[in-house]
């Protein structure tokens, strides 16, 4: 099974000036696998881009992804904004 956690850091490692900061939590409920990206807080324009096309993308390639059982995985930047 792919790690899902390597596949996001290939894929956003490139993207950012800071790629040692790049870290990733899980949070599990009924339907969903949740990944929780956190960026430097100069990273998280890149990583979302004009008009968020580029972390619908990344999206897209996470998503793709099987996960365990029947739940879905979800991709969540977090902005340090609650």
């Amino acid at each position: 099974m792919v790690s899902i956690d390597g596949l996001i850091k290939k894929i956003v490692s490139p993207l950012v000036d800071y790629p040692k900061q790049i870290e990733i939590s899980h949070n599990e409920s009924d339907r969903f696998m949740e990944y929780h990206l956190r960026l430097n807080e100069d990273d998280i324009g890149r990583i979302i881009g004009k008009h968020g096309h580029v972390i619908q993308t990344i999206r897209t390639i996470v998503y793709s992804v099987p996960v365990e059982g029947q739940k879905k995985a979800r991709l969540i930047v977090d902005d340090g904004k609650q």
